[in-house]
């Protein structure tokens, strides 16, 4: 007979998640212990040795070997050009999380543009030189080939933001269906008639998600989805502005608008204020991230709130507990998490 401490409960070598259930915590508190990471109390430690000794659990003789080789960096890679980095607050944010999270690690971290097609090439080459111990990945669109080249070159990743609703990365998101259907129900519930969306690009997944929001909010209200008052974005405040003008065009009686961010929001504003439209009186706007630019816009505006330094907190705990758990990639498909945060609408006086 096997004793429990030799196997886990699948029969076979205990697991991470075994050991965590064990001693009652998340599989990246077990990781962070058997890191020697100081973000964990004396107790929690206790518990989380003791349960490693009564499972047997060890990294495997692989896995000692790949420790060796360690470089101790996580690269952040952004698929888009430097100035939608610094021109957007939901980067910022997302890095001040990352940062935060690893500033009691060992960890280096590297921020990588892949805006264009050298880039692109540059950062694969750097990737298959296995620079990097793990890979952070933000704005990332569905036919983007970063992720599937992280797959080949078994490097843990973490993506922000799933790319379809089969995605197979690990992913950390805000709840972007439920935060487009808050924005829209307090628009009805305010009595606005005619309500449009400017959308943020629509190969980006959480994009196809608060149109999604949007669209329901409307038929369980009992109203006609108008096609004419959804226009694409593409998350810039040019783009709102483009989209702002063309819905100006096709429906002049509009009374509403739900921009996916706060900067789409920003240059419809400015297109509404050229055109007469007081802002909430005739047009009530409300926008998407709550960032800085939400609550210094005048007036200030309602915007629903990502809660993105939380999210990028929460990607460098699952890629730190993919960099720990060293059992081979192909064990470990069915374990793949998908984090969704939660969403909240900030009401201001946009609206």
């Amino acid at each position: 007979m096997v004793s429990h401490g030799a196997r886990g409960r699948s029969g076979g070598r205990p697991t991470l998640e075994e050991v965590a259930a064990r001693a009652g915590v998340g599989r990246g508190t077990v990781s962070r212990v058997i890191n020697g990471s100081p973000r964990v109390s004396d107790a929690t430690r206790a518990a989380v040795e003791a349960a490693v000794a009564e499972l047997g659990y060890v990294p495997n003789t692989a896995a000692r070997a790949l420790a060796a080789n360690r470089t101790d960096a996580i690269a952040l890679v952004v698929p888009e050009p430097e100035t939608r980095f610094f021109a957007e607050p939901y980067f910022s944010d997302m890095l001040k999380g990352v940062g935060a999270e690893l500033s009691d690690t060992e960890m280096q971290l590297l921020l990588i543009f892949a805006g264009n097609d050298r880039e692109r090439r540059s950062l694969a080459q750097y990737l298959a030189a296995h620079r990097v111990d793990g890979v952070l990945l933000v704005s990332v669109h569905a036919d983007d080939p970063l992720p599937d080249l992280l797959a080949q070159l078994e490097i843990p990743a973490v993506i922000s933001g799933p790319r379809s609703a089969g995605e197979a990365l690990p992913s950390v998101d805000s709840d972007n269906y439920g935060g487009g259907r808050s924005a829209v129900e307090h628009l009805i519930a305010r009595g606005r008639a005619q309500i449009a969306t400017i959308t943020g690009r629509l190969d980006v997944y959480g994009a196809q998600r608060r149109v999604g929001g949007y669209r329901d909010a409307l038929r369980d209200a009992g109203r006609e989805v108008d096609e004419k008052l959804i226009v694409p974005g593409d998350f810039t405040e040019e783009g709102g502005r483009r989209a702002m003008a063309e819905l100006l065009a096709h429906r002049p009686g509009l009374d509403a608008v739900f921009a996916g961010s706060d900067v789409m929001a920003a240059g419809a504003r400015q297109v509404l204020r050229e055109a007469g439209r007081r802002i909430p009186g005739d047009v009530a706007l409300v926008g998407y991230d709550d960032s800085a630019i939400a609550r210094h816009m005048d007036p200030p505006l309602t915007s629903v709130r990502q809660p993105i330094e939380e999210m990028g907190r929460a990607m460098i705990d699952l890629l730190l507990d993919e960099i720990a758990d060293q059992r081979p990639a192909g064990s470990r498909t069915l374990d793949r998490r998908q984090v969704v945060l939660p969403a909240e609408l900030v009401e201001r006086d946009s609206s």
